[in-house]
């Protein structure tokens, strides 16, 4: 007894064919499936090749972006003082103007000194630094003020008597706490 393989295309072949005629109609079907997943594997391979393609443009562009942000991000370290620095060109302007004056009067100085710091005030709140200059009376802020000494005083305790020095804060961050004097309990 001979050994018979299974194959489902046997079973669509008339039986009334010789065994050569199944043989070339097996064939002839095999070449088709044959060239069907050619075909399949031909457009599978023209598909890698596009998401090939396009993964490396993806990854090209995600390396150009990455690169102008890293450039990006060194010319605003290098040159984002830049405009602060061209608002405090009229103060240096001025002083150099006052100190060129041979014979001035202490009142042309003070008057030169009022305006050049006006002029400084004017430059650093247009560049968001703030003076933090509490009244009097103010509740100490230990956040914003640095207590330097408590003394008595006719005012609420924990409240700022005196301003030694100002402090300056850029938008929220301090960047010098305002140097005071605390009333002292009674």
């Amino acid at each position: 007894m001979s050994e018979q393989k299974y194959n489902p295309s046997a079973e669509s072949v008339d039986p009334t064919m010789s065994p050569e005629e199944i043989e070339a109609a097996q064939a002839a079907q095999a070449e088709d499936e044959l060239s069907i997943l050619k075909a399949e594997l031909a457009e599978l391979k023209a598909k890698s090749a596009d998401l090939a393609d396009q993964y490396l443009r993806a990854k090209a562009d995600v390396e150009n972006m990455r690169r102008r942000t890293e450039e990006d991000i060194a010319k605003a370290r290098k040159f984002g003082i830049e405009g602060f620095a061209e608002s405090l060109l009229p103060v240096a302007d001025s002083l150099d103007a006052a100190l060129s004056i041979q014979n001035a009067t202490a009142e042309q100085l003070r008057e030169g000194s009022d305006a050049t710091l006006r002029q400084l005030t004017s430059a650093l709140e247009r560049n968001k630094v703030l003076a933090i200059n509490p009244a009097a009376g103010t509740k100490f802020d230990p956040h914003q003020h640095q207590g330097i000494s408590m003394v008595p005083a006719d005012q609420e305790a924990n409240t700022v008597v005196s301003v030694l020095q100002k402090g300056y804060m850029i938008a929220d961050r301090v960047l010098r706490p305002a140097l005071v004097t605390v009333a002292a309990p009674k």
